[in-house]
């Protein structure tokens, strides 16, 4: 069994390690970026099961870069789960500011 995994859409996949280094080399892996001038959350597809065996794969993590919550990281399996935990993590760095700029 592999634990790497590509994206089709917004679908994690099971991939061979071949057809995964392929799709890494050119794959826009963000599922959201929110910044301000000092802290930064982000949301990525990792790739690659972090789970290691236990429970269901963990494939995408937000973590907080700055900030009182400076290094905070959250990881769970899919999309949709993905961007709710982006945006409690933007909740947890910023909360109520509007000083902040989110991207895709």
């Amino acid at each position: 069994m592999t634990d790497h995994y590509i994206l089709d859409g917004r679908k994690a996949v099971r991939a061979d390690f071949m057809t995964w280094a392929r799709w890494l080399e050119k794959a826009d892996r963000r599922v959201a970026a929110t910044h301000n001038d000092h802290v930064r959350v982000s949301t990525v597809f990792l790739g690659r099961d972090h789970s290691f065996g236990s429970g269901p794969p963990l494939l995408f993590e937000t973590m907080i870069f700055g900030g009182e919550h400076d290094a905070y990281q959250e990881r769970c399996t899919t999309w949709k789960q993905a961007e709710k935990m982006h945006k409690k993590a933007c909740a947890l760095a910023y909360g109520n500011s509007q000083e902040v700029t989110t991207a895709k």
